[in-house]
């Protein structure tokens, strides 16, 4: 029985391999996007809770405190980034790049209680409504609209290619919705001078966040899990393996999620006609990173099919 590995990264990855195998590292904006996306939402926290109590807005309060929860997502998504580019210990031989899967979980978990604290509060504004004064829930509220959205603009493009930054992402955008929605109860109220509408549009704005966060959770959790990512045709590759010249059958095939940017792959080879050498190893490894956007590869070459794996029934682990 042989071993080989194949390695090789995908585009968004933090590294890549020189003609001599050297490492060249280049530098990541991302975690200087979060952390002045951190520094600026800290700012309107303080803000926009200041201006809630003084114009008697639940709105104003409750965004605050959605706010406060997204600049603690932000922080800990600047944290992640930055762990993630640590270079791999003897204890933690993967590095730790899947610190950034749990960020992903628990902003989406945080969102869902922060929208739970909104949802609460604007139920008991409901049942006992109070005067408040519409001009500095406009003003304010615009503001935020102002300082979300741009920070979700800058985050966009990063967002496509990791969980984690995606989920600050939708931290932001939403944080915008929410600050529209603040701004539009604001104007009801100046214009008519209707108090029930600043819970109102609270609730209403919590129920589309809730609506956008469940897939965040799902794709979080599933990458917590080590399930395939959902971009990968896991049937795909095992057949992309299958037809590859002197297999004769793949098993043991795993793939899963190293980081929110990286999937790694092992899968066992039968190939009779003996071991196929480090270059068509290498080839195969630069197969699965330009069809598939896997990066990290080992295969174990396996040259005697009569000598049966105990990991080559499915159900084995």
């Amino acid at each position: 029985m042989a071993h080989a590995h194949g390695h090789d990264h995908a585009p968004h990855d933090r590294h890549d391999h020189g003609a001599h195998g050297r490492v060249h590292h280049h530098r990541d904006a991302t975690p200087v996007l979060l952390a002045i996306g951190t520094g600026l939402n800290l700012v309107f926290v303080v803000v926009e809770a200041i201006y809630g109590v003084l114009g008697n807005s639940i709105a104003l309060l409750a965004d605050a405190g959605h706010n406060l929860a997204d600049v603690l997502s932000l922080a800990a998504a600047w944290g992640a980034s930055l762990l993630a580019r640590r270079t791999p210990s003897a204890r933690y031989t993967y590095g730790l790049g899947s610190s950034s899967i749990l960020v992903a979980l628990l902003n989406a978990i945080v969102l869902l209680i922060a929208v739970g604290a909104i949802i609460l509060e604007a139920a008991l504004r409901l049942a006992a409504p109070a005067p408040v004064k519409g001009l500095t829930v406009v003003v304010v509220a615009l503001i935020g609209v102002a300082l979300n959205g741009a920070t979700a603009l800058v985050l966009g493009r990063a967002a496509r290619a990791d969980l984690n930054v995606r989920a600050a992402y939708t931290h932001m955008a939403a944080d915008a919705a929410v600050s529209l929605g603040v701004a539009a109860s604001g104007a009801v109220i100046l214009l008519t001078g209707w108090q029930r509408v600043d819970p109102i549009v609270s609730i209403a704005v919590a129920i589309v966040i809730v609506a956008a966060t469940w897939r965040l959770l799902r794709q979080s959790l599933d990458m917590a899990l080590h399930a395939v990512p959902a971009t990968i045709d896991a049937e795909g590759v095992r057949q992309h393996l299958a037809r590859l010249k002197g297999v004769s059958a793949v098993h043991d095939l795993h793939i899963w999620p190293m980081s929110t940017t990286e999937t790694a792959l092992t899968a066992h080879l039968v190939m009779p006609a003996g071991h196929p050498g480090d270059e068509t190893l290498a080839e195969i490894a630069t197969e699965l990173h330009d069809r598939f956007a896997i990066g990290h590869v080992t295969i174990q070459v396996e040259i005697d099919p009569e000598h049966a794996c105990r990991l080559a029934p499915d159900h084995v682990v």
